[in-house]
C-alpha cells in the first residue's frame, strides 16, 4: 500500500470501568483503511468490533472510554476532539449504518425529515431544498415512489426499506468513510444481498471507503479487499480476504472458515453437522491470560496460556498473532 491512509488506528485501547476497576475491553487494535477501500472487521458477537467502530466515530459512552492509542483521519488525530468538532466530522466526513434501524431511526419523525436534517445540519441547506434532496436520496437507494415514502414513519416500512433509509442518511453528505455495523443482520438472505450490492455500488460511485463489521466471514470475504479477524478485544489476524478464506492462519480464523456452509457439501459429504468452535467468547472482565483464544483452542500449549503472542508478519502479506499458526 502506498500513500497516506484515509484512517489509521494505532495501538487503540478501549477501557471499561465497572465501578471497582478499569479493564481493557479492547487493546492493541491497529489497522489502516485507504481511500475507496473496503475493509472488513469480523468476529463473533462480544469480540469488540462494535465498540471499536464507536471509538472511531466518537460515540463511546461511559462506562467505556478510550484508554490509549491513536486514531488518525487524513493524518490528523481525532480521538480527543471536542464534542463540537466530533459532530462536524460525524455525518459529514465519517458516517455509520447501525445493525438495527428501528432503534437508530426516530420513530416519531417521517423518514424524509430525518434525511433532510443531514443536509440542513451539515450542508447549510434550507428545509425546502433539503426536503427535495431527501426525495432524491431515497430514489438513489432504490426506494419506490420516493415522493410518497418521505412522509412515511419508520414503522410503516419493511426491514429492508428501513435499512435503505439508513444508507440514504449515511451517504447524504458524501462521507469519505462509511462504517457499516452488521448492516444486514435482521434481513432475509435475498434482501441482504440487495442491500450489500446497493451499498457497494453507491460507495464505488462516490469513492467512499467502507469499514464492514460482521460476524459473517463469508459475507466479508466476498465484499472486502482486506479483513481483520477480532477475538476477545484483540485483532488476531489481518490479511487479504482471498488469503484468509483460502488458507486461514490463526486457529480462530480456521474455525470461522470451517463453520461456513459450502455449496454442494451435502452431495459430497452427506448429511453432516456444520463444524463449530467449542465454547463461547469470554466476558470482558474475565479475559484469560496469554492468548485469549487458548481455552477454546485445540492447539494450545503452556506458553499460549501464559504469554500473549506477538505479531508475526506473513510472507504473503498481513500478520497473525499465534504461536502455532499455519
Amino acid at each position: 500500500m502506498t500513500g497516506a491512509p484515509l484512517i489509521e488506528v494505532e495501538d487503540l485501547r478501549i477501557d471499561l470501568d465497572d465501578g471497582a476497576r478499569r479493564v481493557a475491553a479492547a487493546e492493541g487494535i491497529s489497522f489502516r483503511i485507504d481511500r475507496g477501500e473496503t475493509f472488513g472487521l469480523v468476529g463473533e458477537s462480544g469480540c469488540g468490533k462494535s465498540i471499536t467502530a464507536l471509538a472511531l466515530i466518537g460515540l463511546l459512552r461511559q462506562p467505556l472510554s478510550i484508554g490509549g492509542g491513536v486514531i488518525r483521519f487524513e493524518g490528523r488525530e481525532i480521538q480527543h476532539l471536542s464534542a463540537a468538532r466530533q459532530r462536524e466530522l460525524r455525518g459529514n466526513r465519517i458516517a455509520m449504518i447501525f445493525q438495527e434501524p428501528m432503534t437508530a431511526l426516530n420513530p416519531v419523525s417521517p423518514v424524509g425529515r430525518q434525511i433532510a436534517e443531514m443536509f440542513v445540519l451539515h450542508k447549510g441547506k434550507s428545509w425546502r431544498e433539503a426536503n427535495q434532496l431527501a426525495v432524491e436520496a431515497l430514489a438513489s437507494v432504490r426506494v419506490p415512489a420516493p415522493e410518497r415514502r418521505v412522509n412515511d414513519y419508520p414503522h410503516q416500512l419493511s426491514g429492508g426499506m428501513r435499512q435503505r433509509v439508513m444508507i440514504a442518511i449515511a451517504l447524504a453528505c458524501g462521507p469519505d468513510l462509511l462504517i457499516a455495523d452488521e448492516p444486514t443482520t435482521a434481513l432475509d438472505v435475498t434482501v441482504q444481498a440487495e442491500i450489500i450490492e446497493l451499498m457497494r455500488n453507491l460507495c464505488a460511485e462516490r469513492g467512499t471507503a467502507i469499514l464492514m463489521i460482521s460476524h459473517d466471514l463469508g459475507l466479508v470475504a466476498n465484499v472486502c479487499r482486506r479483513v481483520a479477524v477480532m477475538y476477545a478485544g484483540r485483532i488476531v489476524e489481518e490479511r487479504g480476504s482471498a488469503d484468509i478464506f483460502r488458507a486461514p492462519s490463526h486457529p480462530y480464523t480456521q474455525g470461522l472458515v470451517a463453520s461456513l456452509p459450502r455449496l454442494g457439501s451435502r452431495a459430497a459429504l452427506g448429511r453432516t453437522r456444520l463444524k463449530e468452535i467449542a465454547g463461547v467468547v469470554p466476558a470482558i472482565t474475565n479475559f484469560p491470560d496469554g492468548c485469549r483464544f487458548n481455552p477454546r483452542c485445540a492447539q494450545a500449549t503452556e506458553i499460549c496460556r501464559t504469554v500473549a503472542p506477538q505479531t508475526d508478519l506473513l510472507e504473503t502479506g498481513g500478520f497473525v498473532r499465534c504461536y502455532h499458526h499455519a
